[in-house]
């Protein structure tokens, strides 16, 4: 998608904007303040709460906060006259032992990152190189069974500029699919840029000390999981698999842009992956506002934020125990209560939305984006009847990017609002033009980014069932998860701001006559 940018400048057009003001919307939209953003942020992202890893203490501590939140607002306890539903998760304690390759041994978050819960033991004598493992490079060589060693970047092409970061477009993620229903071992997916990533993680798991959370699966879909394991390596590990070869693997990557480099390696691999599994108790928090019109009530709007974070810091010997969380997102979850407050407060005063609101607070966020996996595949309200997703993640602090530049205090990505509906854009931006006036920033709002964060948070479990979204995000700084991002360092009037931004938009979607049409293709819809 074309990246835009929009600025909002002008005697005259602020005038305009002005005139458009809908009065009560911005009565409501006031409602939400310092104050109490900062009163509901110092709790959710104190020491107390232990980070709010999912499954651990601290994040039941911030479940029940929000539930006494939407209970004390008067939001209906919508599952079966409980605001918890459960979401059944598996706690795999994954033990990746070294990769041993041509006798060197390599280890996990140090050489390479390890990708699935499978529990296996591979050991290959070949290796194939499949380079950028388009059609051509895979046509007539044999994988089944074997180790394969893949460029885990976007091939040039002319008049493009490729992505080669370490994170898969779409396109490269079709590229393992094909190759995993081939059969091989093992994927060794090489991107010299994991490096640096790994470098910064000095070893250990950045999502936390635990193991790695997936959605419980039970009677024949435990058993589905027969793919080859998939390990993201940095250049080190490319270069000890084709040893042999002569030729380091920069030099084949290289030669693999203009001509077909496929080849069998001698070479053996080895490594070996045992997984243990206990049940987790982790709950998305649900808050519901039935809507007042007979006509639209039964259709839905959702407000997200995800509450979990990423817990303790494993370290025994740091003197800051806590990742608090506080812009990812405990930001975002204060504004979803905040926007939750200002809607209760118009419904109390008889003008509450016409359509039904559904304030959603998500568990597992950060372990893959579980809880608004497993709501969107168990709505408890029907998705055909969910108008669109507002999804608030990380709106308390200023990106790096926009560090020292004169609108630092005055931005937000926008992402998604395009993507699947051309009204949802036109309404987001109204919203800002008449109320908020921030800079919208369309940087990321692109399938195709490098960064993928349209895929990285919980709007898209919504997206890809065609529900439209927009997700509202401020970009990542040098504290996104890690010790530094404290409830100290966030900006409370650009929090409220961006909030409202939310509010404004939620506020014409719940009133108007039609809902968002869905009108444009989906982007490709695999995580």
């Amino acid at each position: 998608m074309k990246k835009l940018s929009l600025w909002i400048t002008g005697v005259a057009i602020s005038t305009a904007a002005c005139a458009q003001q809908n009065p009560t919307a911005l009565k409501y939209g006031n409602v939400i303040n310092v104050t109490d953003a900062k009163k509901h942020l110092s709790i959710l992202a104190s020491d107390e709460y232990e980070g709010r890893e999912t499954g651990k203490p601290g994040a039941e501590k911030a479940a029940n906060y929000i539930a006494a939140e939407f209970k004390r607002l008067g939001l209906q306890a919508p599952v079966n006259g409980s605001y918890f539903l459960d979401v059944p998760l598996t706690e795999n304690i994954v033990n990746v032992g070294a990769l041993t390759i041509n006798g060197q041994a390599f280890n996990n978050w140090k050489d390479f990152v390890y990708q699935g819960s499978a529990e296996t033991k591979v050991a290959g004598s070949d290796i194939v190189f499949v380079g950028f493992g388009t059609p051509d490079e895979l046509a007539g060589i044999d994988i089944t069974g074997k180790v394969v060693l893949w460029i885990n970047e976007d091939k040039p092409e002319t008049g493009k500029t490729p992505n080669t970061s370490y994170r898969m477009s779409e396109g490269r993620r079709a590229i393992v699919k094909a190759m995993q229903d081939k059969k091989p071992l093992l994927i060794l997916a090489a991107n010299e840029g994991i490096a640096t990533i790994l470098a910064r993680f000095n070893g250990k798991n950045p999502s936390g000390g635990g193991g790695q959370l997936t959605i419980k699966k039970t009677g024949a879909d435990a058993a589905k999981n027969t793919a080859a394991p998939l390990f993201i390596v940095n250049g080190l590990v490319a270069d000890a698999a084709l040893k042999t070869t002569g030729k380091t693997f920069a030099v084949l990557k290289e030669a693999a842009k203009t001509t077909k480099q496929s080849q069998v390696v001698k070479a053996t691999a080895d490594v070996a992956i045992t997984v243990t599994a206990k049940d987790v108790k982790a709950v998305d928090v649900l808050g519901y506002m039935p809507g007042k019109d007979l006509k639209l009530k039964n259709e839905v709007l959702v407000f997200s934020a995800h509450y979990d974070h990423i817990g303790l810091n494993p370290d025994p010997n740091a003197k800051d125990k806590v990742n608090n969380g506080a812009d990812d997102d405990g930001s975002g979850t204060t504004g979803v209560l905040e926007i939750a407050r200002a809607f209760s407060k118009a419904q109390k005063e008889g003008k509450g939305p016409r359509r039904s609101v559904l304030f959603l607070a998500n568990v597992g966020e950060e372990k893959g984006l579980l809880g608004s996996e497993w709501y969107t595949d168990h709505p408890v309200y029907p998705l055909a009847n969910t108008i669109a997703d507002l999804n608030i993640d990380m709106i308390g602090r200023v990106g790096e990017e926009y560090i020292g530049k004169p609108d630092s205090a005055n931005y937000v990505y926008s992402i998604g609002s395009a993507m699947l509906s051309s009204d949802l854009h036109k309404i987001g931006e109204a919203a800002n033009n008449n109320y908020t006036k921030m800079k919208l920033d369309y940087k990321y709002d692109d399938p195709n980014d490098p960064n993928r964060f349209y895929y990285r948070s919980d709007h898209y479990n919504f997206a890809r069932y065609g529900v439209p979204i927009i997700f509202y995000f401020n970009g990542v700084h040098a504290d996104y998860h890690g010790l530094g991002d404290e409830v100290s360092k966030i900006n409370f009037p650009l929090l409220v701001k961006r909030a409202q931004l939310a509010f404004f938009t939620g506020w014409e979607l719940a009133n108007r006559d039609t809902r968002p049409v869905v009108d444009v293709k989906t982007p490709a819809s695999t995580k």
